[in-house]
C-alpha cells in the first residue's frame, strides 16, 4: 500500500474554506447506496431521495418479506419515472447472521454482571434472563471466555441499545453470558455476531436462493451484496446460483467483507467478485478498533488498483437521529473519498432514519469538496505504475483518454460502450472530470424472439465514482463508420450543454471505436 498517494492537493487556500461550496450538475463523483425501508419508501421520499443524489437503491433483507419490498420497489419506480433520476438496486443477502427472536416484540432489558441465557429453543419467549437465537450450533461453536455481542441492526458495543457478553458456561445446547454492559433492546429483531468465530452455516443460505430466484428475478436486480463473504467460493457459489436464472447471469456480485476470515482471503475473493463492500460494522468488532482504518485504506487500494468498486459502510449513524453529522463523521466521510471510495454505503441512515434525504444530501455535498483535493496526479501515476508494461489495448486507451483530458482541462469525457469495460476502465484511473457513459444496447436472440441489451450496463454504472450512464438509441452502432456515429455523438453533447455539464468552446474527450480502431479525439464546443 503507498501511503503517499493519499496526499491532498497542495497548497489549499485557507480563505477558500469559507468560499460557498458551488452547486453541480452531479452531486458528487463519489456514489451513494441508500437503503430503503419504513422511513425511505414512499414515493415522495424515494424521489427526494434521488433528487439529493442516491444513485443505487438497497434492499435489505435480513428484516421484511417479498411482498413488503415489492411494494417499495414499485414506489422505486415510479420515482424513477417521476424524476427521470435513474436508479440501480442492490439485494442484500441475510447470509449465516445470527439473530435473536423476540416474538413479543417487548423491549429487553439486561444489567450490567448479570447473567443470560441464549438458547436454540425458538418456542420460548425473550426475556433479560432468556434469548432465543436462530442457531442450533451455538455451543458447539463457542468456548468460554468467547466475545459475544447482541444489538438491533449494527452495533459497536458502546451503544445504549447494545449487549456486549462474555461466555460463561456450556449447558447443552444453551450458552450461559455475563453481560459486561447493560443497555435496553428494543423492537423484534437483534443481530447476534461472536466475535472471530466461524459459524458453520452456509454463505448463501436456502432462504437467500429463495429470495433471489423470487423477488429477484422478478426485479432484474443490478447488484447482489453477498453478506458475509468468506471465500473466493462463496462468489463462485453465488455466481453459478445467478448464471441459472435467465437475465439475472448479467448481475455483479459485490462480496460484503465483514470478519476477520473474509480479511484474510480477501485477494482471492477480490479477484473473483466484481466489487466489494467493506463492512465496518462487524469489522469494528472482529478488528481492535487501531486496526479498522489499515484494513479499509489496504482494501480500497487493492480494488482501485484492480479496477472493480470499493464501498464503505458505517460512515454517519449518529444521522439516524440528528439532522447534522458529528465532526469526527464528516471527516470520516471526506479520508474514505481520499482513500479513493467509489460509493457510500448508508444503512440505517436511510432506512429507519428520521432524516433520510438531508443524510444523502450531506454526504454527497462531503463527497464533493473532499473530491476537489483528491490528488489525483499522484493517483493516475500509482495506477499506470501497478498496471505495467505491456499495457492491453483497452488499458492504454482508457489511461490515454484520462491523459489528454486532464492536460486540455476537458470539462468531460464521452465514452462509447456496449459492455460498460471500456468505461469502467476510463473510471479506474480516477479522471477529475465526469465520465458520460453512452451505453449502445446490443440486439440478442435466443432463435425465440428478439431483445435489446443494455440497461443492465447503464444501470450498473451508477456504483462507479465518476461514471454516468446514457442509453444510446440501438439503431446506431457504436462499431458504425457511418454518419449514424457523429449522430450519437451530437445527442450526448446536446445532453451534456443541456444540463450545464459543458458550455461554449469547452473541450470533450470522446473515446470510441471506428471499425476495428479504438479512437480518442478532442472536441472543442463551438457556440
Amino acid at each position: 500500500m503507498h501511503s503517499g498517494r493519499l496526499l491532498l492537493e497542495e497548497p489549499i487556500r485557507m480563505a477558500s474554506i469559507l468560499e460557498p461550496s458551488k452547486p453541480n450538475f452531479f452531486h458528487a463523483m463519489t456514489k451513494i447506496v441508500g437503503t430503503l425501508g419504513p422511513k425511505s419508501r414512499s414515493v415522495e421520499v424515494i424521489s427526494a431521495c434521488l433528487e439529493a443524489g442516491m444513485s443505487v437503491a438497497r434492499f435489505d433483507f435480513s428484516w421484511g418479506d417479498i411482498d413488503y419490498h415489492q411494494e417499495t420497489v414499485e414506489n422505486l419506480k415510479k420515482a424513477v419515472k417521476s424524476t427521470k433520476k435513474l436508479c440501480a438496486v442492490m439485494l442484500d443477502t441475510v447470509g449465516p447472521e445470527l439473530q435473536v427472536v423476540n416474538k413479543s416484540e417487548r423491549a429487553i432489558s439486561l444489567e450490567a454482571d448479570s447473567f443470560v441465557v441464549l438458547t436454540p429453543d425458538q418456542e420460548k419467549e425473550a426475556s433479560s434472563a432468556l434469548l432465543p437465537i436462530n442457531f442450533s450450533g451455538l455451543s458447539k461453536s463457542v468456548k468460554p471466555g468467547d466475545t459475544i455481542f447482541i444489538g438491533q441492526y449494527l452495533f459497536t458495543g458502546n451503544e445504549t441499545t447494545s449487549i456486549w457478553m462474555e461466555v460463561a458456561e456450556l449447558k447443552g445446547d444453551d450458552v450461559v453470558c455475563l453481560v459486561k454492559s447493560g443497555a435496553t433492546l428494543a423492537g423484534s429483531l437483534y443481530t447476534l455476531h461472536i466475535s472471530q468465530i466461524r459459524v458453520d452455516l452456509p454463505t448463501l443460505s436456502d432462504a437467500d436462493k429463495d429470495v433471489i430466484s423470487k423477488w429477484g428475478f422478478r426485479n432484474n436486480i443490478d447488484f447482489l451484496s453477498l453478506s458475509h463473504t468468506r471465500h473466493a467460493e462463496d462468489v463462485r457459489h453465488a455466481r453459478e446460483f445467478l448464471s441459472k436464472l435467465g437475465d439475472l447471469h448479467q448481475t455483479l456480485i459485490f462480496a460484503k467483507i465483514e470478519n476477520t476470515e473474509g480479511l484474510t482471503h480477501f485477494d482471492e475473493i477480490l479477484q473473483e467478485a466484481d466489487g466489494v463492500i467493506i463492512s465496518r460494522g462487524n469489522l469494528g468488532i472482529d478488528l481492535p478498533p487501531e486496526k479498522v482504518f489499515l484494513f479499509q485504506k489496504a482494501a480500497v487500494y487493492k480494488c482501485n488498483m484492480a479496477g472493480k468498486p470499493a464501498v464503505v459502510t458505517r460512515v454517519v449513524d449518529s444521522m439516524t437521529d440528528n439532522l447534522r453529522p458529528t465532526r469526527a463523521e464528516a471527516t470520516d466521510v471526506a479520508n474514505a473519498v481520499l482513500d479513493g471510495s467509489d460509493a457510500i454505503l448508508l444503512g440505517a441512515e436511510t432506512l429507519r432514519g428520521l432524516y433520510p434525504v438531508e443524510t444523502i444530501s450531506t454526504v454527497g455535498k462531503i463527497c464533493a469538496e473532499a473530491e476537489k483535493v483528491f490528488n489525483q496526479d499522484m493517483y493516475f501515476k500509482h495506477t499506470v505504475k501497478h498496471v505495467g508494461q505491456p499495457m492491453t489495448h483497452l488499458e492504454s486507451i482508457a489511461s490515454s483518454a484520462v491523459r489528454a483530458a486532464i492536460k486540455v482541462r476537458a470539462s468531460v469525457i464521452i465514452v462509447f460502450t456496449s459492455s460498460g469495460r471500456a468505461a469502467r476502465l476510463i473510471a479506474k484511473y480516477r479522471p477529475t472530470m465526469p465520465v458520460l457513459s453512452v451505453v449502445i444496447p446490443q440486439l440478442k436472440t435466443n432463435q425465440l424472439r428478439w431483445s435489446f441489451t443494455g440497461a443492465f450496463e447503464a444501470r450498473q454504472s451508477l456504483i462507479v465514482r465518476g461514471l454516468f450512464p446514457m442509453l444510446a438509441d440501438p439503431r446506431h452502432p457504436a462499431e458504425s463508420t457511418s454518419a449514424n456515429n457523429e449522430s450519437v455523438l451530437k445527442v450526448a453533447l446536446d445532453h451534456g450543454k443541456a444540463s450545464g455539464i459543458t458550455k461554449s468552446h469547452d473541450r470533450v474527450v470522446v473515446c470510441q471505436k471506428v471499425g476495428d480502431a479504438s479512437v480518442v479525439k478532442i472536441i472543442e464546443l463551438e457556440d
